[in-house]
């Protein structure tokens, strides 16, 4: 098994990466996670699950092991594939994601694309104890749409009518505004669609 490649990133798009290592490129399915954490560096060292099936070999690319080793965990529940992981964890942050199992959030799981009601309860009932939970700073939140100001909130209502998924969209809005509270609702649009 791939344990990392490590190498000049030759193509990035916010779904995969090419990673150049000794004159092969890995092309790699990432997630918005990991394309953020890579974005603007000539080289890159990324954690690698391979999936092997009779149609296709493919290569998942993570920025950090934790994001791996949760992907993994969340594949082994009944019903969730790496394309429905990758979607995950492309909507929330590993520790978001942790702290919205511990607490047993099932709509917010819910609020990503193509997660039903029976496989938020079924992630939820099968990695609540197998995960880690906090980090040194303690359990990691999501910030709620109503938790913002009413510029955030105009900004992420018109990012989720551009099809952006509602909880990456808050969590970048949330930061650009904790960067720049002054921004108008059109230029926090416009920072948050560099970063989405």
């Amino acid at each position: 098994m791939i344990d990392y490649i490590k190498g000049e990133v030759a193509e990035l798009t916010p779904a995969s990466v090419t990673i150049e290592c000794s004159g092969i490129g890995y092309q790699m399915h990432i997630s918005l996670n990991t394309y953020a954490a890579i974005n603007g560096k000539a080289a890159a060292r990324l954690y690698v699950y391979e999936s092997i099936r009779d149609d296709a070999h493919l290569l998942f690319g993570f920025a950090e092991k934790h994001e791996r080793e949760l992907f993994l965990q969340l594949i082994s529940v009944s019903g969730v594939g790496p394309g429905t992981a990758r979607m995950i964890l492309s909507s929330l942050s590993s520790r978001e994601l942790e702290s919205v199992i511990a607490s047993g959030d099932a709509p917010q799981l819910q609020s990503v694309k193509g997660i039903g009601a029976k496989t938020a309860q079924r992630i939820i009932v099968d990695l609540k104890d197998k995960i880690r939970f906090t980090d040194e700073n303690g359990p990691a939140t999501v910030p709620t749409k109503e938790g913002l100001n009413a510029t955030g909130q105009a900004a992420v209502s018109a990012l989720v009518m551009l099809g952006f998924i509602q909880t990456a969209s808050q969590k970048v809005v949330a930061k650009i505004i904790l960067e720049n509270s002054s921004l108008p609702v059109e230029g926090v649009i416009k920072e948050a669609l560099k970063r989405l």
